[in-house]
């Protein structure tokens, strides 16, 4: 008797202590984070961004509580983002990788590659193909995390108030570019590539300083107002065929969060970036009719110059490959992407995305030497297939070679 009123009065005093505890003992205070959009309110690209914080908030509230501002909110320059993500101004922040390039010419190889990789290709290599983890590393040096969140369809071309249907025709033509080796190529065939912010295209279209210009999907140029200012638009996008962009997470803010809440990243990142995929690329239909119906002419260009244009780009890509080990390593891993892929896209044509890109086989083993070369085929090799045993064994919860001294443990 005796005895079990010991051990009643036993449980009753671990219970009354428990809850003194959790009553008494300071809560897990939640974390505030400044995220900031390179997009203004004007520019619909700022949806996936804002897709990205809503998921989180949701996923991750008691522990996260991110507050999104439009750009010019916080940092006034959409390219001065990088360094306040970089620096702890801002906890995170969307990144166009091509703004970076003046960093490292391996950004360039994170979005939209002139006649390389589409959204499809893209989603496959970053989430399947070691593209995340090869993210990481190329960030990793900036004192960033980086979680590619958004994808658009291919870029709609360029618009201008004459005719282009020929490499000829871009002869003196100045046109608004974005990219280096876009505008590289641009150059190549005989025109004048202006860099300017979205901003700042249409004025500049309208008073004549720039006679083209391109800048996103069909969505996107309607909202820029292109409508009205241009009269053909040049196909195909050739300069960005699979535009991605992502978010910059500083590494130091992010080393704070729980470990469950970093893998909810990567899991907002891939649903974030499938979402945007298919938003932007349904109202394509919507708003290319809307630019027919505003009497704008689509001026298509003829087989030989897109032969031509495909020439220029993989010529640019060994040559970065050449001169960079980082970009050798990224692009060697896509071109890898592409070779391994290849015979099933082959065989279920025409009922497959993207394509396979011309001149594959010459373009694989010129950046397979070029990897060779810098020392670095080796590791890509071992990372493609670290990435697909992990996948096959189901491991989704790791993050990749960047953080797999502290793997996640998933939530039961």
């Amino acid at each position: 008797m005796k005895k079990r009123i010991f051990v009643k009065g036993f449980c009753l005093f671990l219970f009354v202590s428990v809850l003194v505890v959790g009553l008494f003992s300071p809560a897990q205070a939640v974390q505030k984070w400044k995220y900031q959009s390179m997009f203004p309110p004007s520019l619909t690209l700022w949806r996936g961004d804002r897709y990205f914080s809503d998921l989180l908030n949701r996923l991750a509230a008691g522990d996260l509580e991110i507050t999104y501002y439009p750009m010019g909110a916080i940092v006034t320059r959409s390219q001065e983002i990088f360094d306040a993500v970089a620096m702890g101004t801002l906890n995170m922040g969307t990144e166009w990788p091509s703004y970076s390039e003046g960093r490292n010419t391996a950004f360039a190889y994170v979005t939209s590659t002139p006649c390389w990789l589409t959204p499809g290709d893209y989603m496959v290599w970053f989430w399947q193909a070691g593209g995340f983890e090869l993210c990481q590393e190329l960030y990793g040096k900036f004192n960033l995390v980086f979680f590619p969140h958004s994808v658009t369809g291919p870029e709609c071309g360029q618009r201008t108030n004459v005719p282009v249907k020929t490499g000829a025709d871009y002869k003196g033509i100045k046109m608004r570019q974005c990219g280096r080796l876009q505008a590289k190529i641009l150059a190549d065939l005989g025109g004048a590539p202006v860099f300017m912010p979205g901003g700042e295209i249409y004025l500049a279209l309208s008073r004549g300083t720039i006679d083209g210009a391109e800048y996103s999907v069909p969505e996107v140029d309607w909202s820029l107002g292109f409508q009205e200012i241009t009269k053909y638009w040049v196909l195909p996008g050739w300069h960005q065929p699979g535009p991605v962009s992502g978010v910059m997470v500083n590494k130091k803010s992010y080393n704070k969060l729980p470990e469950r809440i970093k893998f909810m990243f990567k899991e907002a990142a891939m649903a974030t970036m499938l979402w945007s995929w298919t938003y932007f690329e349904y109202t394509s239909g919507t708003y290319t009719q809307k630019f027919l119906d505003a009497g704008v002419k689509i001026s298509r260009l003829d087989d030989a110059t897109i032969d031509k244009v495909h020439e220029l780009a993989y010529k640019l890509i060994i040559a970065d490959a050449e001169a960079n080990p980082d970009v050798a390593k990224m692009a060697f891993s896509q071109a890898k992407y592409f070779k391994d892929f290849a015979i099933w896209r082959t065989i279920q044509s025409p009922f497959m995305f993207g394509r396979n890109p011309p001149k594959l086989d010459e373009v694989y083993s010129k950046l397979e030497a070029a990897a060779k070369k810098h020392g670095v085929y080796d590791d890509v090799i071992k990372l493609t297939a670290s990435v697909r045993a992990r996948m096959e064994k189901q491991e989704f919860w790791k993050l990749g070679t960047e953080y797999k001294e502290n793997p996640i443990t998933p939530t039961k």
